[in-house]
């Protein structure tokens, strides 16, 4: 790139000479300048879109660390569980009451009103090197009949790895609920799932996997063509032979005893690839959010799920009628469309979700299809 700067500058050099205004210089002078960063865009926007290798491996043994707990959630605005079977008692009463006993306080079962409790299930997923004293996110869900954990907050709640085993972390903390799409009478809030973005805290010490001399990078998608450019990188990096492609989901790493095995693999892992483009479309299957990656289009196919019919491709010039829940499109139309106009007109969520595999299948879309 600098040889191609130099060179331009060498051609244009002369021309400033047949320049005798201040301004005919400068003008030349802006114009070189325009020309040398045109050349270094490419470039630029190339390695802005490499991914470093620690994003898309993990280290072997580095498993994460799963954790669960029962707690409850309070201070539900007259939202939490109900009395089960027509009764004042059940598991979320026996919880007040266990809870409650732990600070010496007595109160019979049923004068216990449990619509500010609600029972929930915490979990979470840490990393194998957390230490403890970390802080991690965490995830609540209602294991009862609330109608809505908005506003509480969960109440302090051990979490262990095996429900056989000793307490490894605690979580608490205020709930947050995502908004998701408007709510609507097609579309309303998930209300009885939410998260505590740094509720988790670590309190013990979790078995941690060692750096040997011969250790694999774990491919989280495993793809040959990204494990032969991981390698690649590494071995331009490192010296030939450091990497070799043991198979699609694993690059071996073979490090000499003079380097420090930190040292090296944090280096490894912050070298950058370019990464391999695969057409996904990612949708949500509770507001009905639609993430395609790419410019992907559509293909002429023709949809109809419960009261939506999406017709795409073969419309008439003159074709003006306007059927109720019919969605008609040029074909080639870009994805991001094909959910606006969905969207458009009102199409729930679970049917958006329905369509797009429907247009997978019948070959109108050729991208990878996730409903999360």
């Amino acid at each position: 790139m600098a040889v191609t700067a130099s060179l331009l500058l060498s051609l244009l050099t002369p021309m400033l000479a047949h320049y005798t205004t201040r301004l005919a210089k400068a003008l030349v002078r802006t114009v070189v300048a325009a020309s040398v960063l045109l050349l270094l865009m490419p470039t630029t926007a190339s390695a802005q879109n490499d991914i470093k290798i620690r994003d898309l491996t993990s280290a072997e043994g580095a498993l994460p660390v799963r954790l669960v707990g029962y707690g409850l959630a309070v201070g539900l605005d007259n939202t939490g569980d109900r009395a089960i079977g027509g009764q004042t008692g059940g598991p979320t009463v026996q919880s007040v009451i266990n809870i409650l006993r732990r600070f010496n306080v007595e109160v019979p079962a049923d004068l216990i009103r449990m619509r500010n409790v609600a029972a929930v299930l915490v979990t979470a997923e840490v990393s194998p090197f957390l230490r403890a004293g970390g802080r991690f996110e965490v995830q609540v869900s209602s294991m009862g009949d609330a109608r809505s954990l908005r506003g509480g907050t969960l109440f302090m709640t051990p979490l262990v790895a095996d429900p056989n085993g000793p307490p490894l972390a605690s979580a608490q903390g205020s709930m947050l609920i995502s908004q998701g799409g408007s709510t609507t009478r097609y579309q309303p809030t998930h209300e009885t799932a939410a998260r505590i973005p740094t509720g988790g805290v670590l309190e013990a010490d979790l078995p941690r996997p060692t750096i040997a001399a011969n250790s694999r990078l774990l491919l989280r998608e495993p793809d040959l063509g990204t494990a032969m450019r991981i390698a690649t990188a590494i071995n331009g990096a490192m010296g030939e032979k450091t990497a070799t492609v043991e198979d699609e989901g694993s690059v071996m790493v073979t490090l000499p005893d003079s380097v420090q095995k930190p040292v090296a693999m944090a280096k490894i892992r912050d070298l950058a690839i370019a990464p391999e483009a695969r057409p996904r479309i990612i949708i949500d299957g509770r507001d009905g959010t639609v993430v395609a990656g790419g410019d992907m289009v559509v293909g002429a196919a023709t949809v109809s799920h419960g009261a939506i019919t999406l017709a795409i491709g073969n419309l008439a010039p003159n074709d003006t009628a306007a059927i109720p829940g019919s969605v008609r499109l040029p074909a080639g139309i870009a994805v991001q469309r094909v959910a606006s106009a969905l969207h458009a007109v009102q199409t729930p969520a679970s049917e958006i979700a329905a369509i797009f595999a429907a247009l997978r299948e019948v070959g109108a879309v050729t991208a990878e299809i996730i409903v999360r």
